[in-house]
């Protein structure tokens, strides 16, 4: 068969470099990136560090509103849709290119096969929740990373072509370990620190960005904590950082990390602090407690499991947790055993109807 891929964003590249190696072993994939994430050190060290091919096409459509930036997607992928004629169209996770490809695709009746499927927060507050709430629908085979996924779905009547696979970043990171066992030794000696005596915190969500009281004060509470911390700056912070906020010298403000230096990196780390819900599920995987600065999570059994705690953005909270979470004694296994790429290569090449979702109106 042959099946578009749409990219854009640092977490689905590395959903795609464990889902693309075994996909192309059968199928002809065009892989697209829409240039959502367009920053070299936020897209382009990425694709080198998984060793993915390079993308057939960029839309190069980078920053803007979200209709702006949805709209200039959905005019390009519908482009290739019609140049390419793919039997499927393969998305990811829950941004504004996995919205303008569901979109694209379901308007010229191709199938849109969503890996991550029934992720629900239930805060439609987060541009995310529409995102992934509306790909859902669209969707002719569901692939989902947990049982709670499932439930979500069917609670919203959708049933038919939804399947339990596990979660294809574990897949990922088993690779990254595998692939970078001499990253972590050479990273820290790098960046001169030593195993479990630092944290890592990440800060990305327009919740936390956007509102520019909220993000300065949870960089004060970065700075009141007592552990040095390692802070991969997002593009979008570090303007409003460098314009109004005076680092302590432990907190390090870093560029991004490839994948499998920031695997690493957490890897060592005593605790993560993070809005990202990609870095939620790597954390538990590499048993390292997690501090979630988010009123809810789609990846509530990290939480309901003991490693994950949801904080919010208050400063004091914040602070408070640091010194004081502990994790669970016990560390169930979450989102499968690490070959859920396989099983969702398996599903997608027994094909699907055109539009299934019709059959399910």
């Amino acid at each position: 068969m042959k099946i578009v891929t749409i990219v854009g964003a640092r977490p689905q590249f590395v959903k795609i470099g464990a889902v693309s190696r075994k996909l192309r072993e059968r199928h002809q994939e065009f892989l697209v990136h829409t240039g959502q994430h367009y920053d070299y050190a936020m897209s382009g060290t990425f694709f080198n560090g998984l060793e993915l091919p390079q993308p057939d096409i960029n839309l190069e459509v980078g920053s803007g509103t979200h209709a702006a930036q949805t709209g200039a997607m959905l005019k390009g992928i519908e482009d290739i849709l019609l140049l390419q004629h793919p039997d499927l169209l393969l998305i990811y996770g829950d941004t504004n290119s996995t919205l303008a490809g569901a979109l694209a695709a379901s308007k010229l009746w191709i199938s849109v096969v969503h890996v991550e499927a029934g992720l629900r927060s239930f805060n439609r507050n987060m541009p995310e929740e529409i995102n992934r709430v509306v790909a859902d629908h669209l969707s002719a085979l569901l692939l989902c990373p947990s049982q709670t996924a499932v439930n979500n779905l069917a609670a919203e009547g959708i049933v038919r072509n939804v399947h339990l696979v596990g979660d294809v970043m574990l897949d990922a990171l088993n690779w990254a370990r595998e692939r970078g066992k001499n990253a972590e030794v050479a990273l820290l000696d790098r960046l001169r620190l030593k195993t479990k005596e630092y944290l890592v915190a990440t800060l990305h969500r327009s919740e936390n960005t956007d509102d520019r009281t909220r993000f300065l004060g949870i960089l004060e509470a970065f700075n009141a904590v007592d552990d040095p911390i390692i802070f991969p700056v997002h593009p979008r912070a570090r303007k409003l950082i460098e314009a109004s906020f005076q680092p302590r010298p432990d907190l390090h403000l870093i560029e991004p990390l490839g994948y499998l230096e920031m695997v690493a990196l957490v890897a060592s780390a005593r605790l993560v602090l993070t809005d990202s819900g990609g870095l939620q599920k790597e954390a538990y995987w590499l048993r390292v407690p997690c501090i979630t600065m988010r009123n809810e999570t789609e990846w509530v059994e990290t939480v309901d499991a003991g490693w994950n705690v949801l904080v919010g953005h208050d400063k004091k909270r914040i602070i408070q947790t640091v010194k004081s979470f502990s994790p669970s004694s016990n560390h169930v296994p979450l989102y499968g055993v690490g070959n859920a790429a396989e099983q969702c290569v398996n599903l997608i090449g027994l094909g699907s109807e055109p539009r299934a979702l019709a059959g399910r109106a």
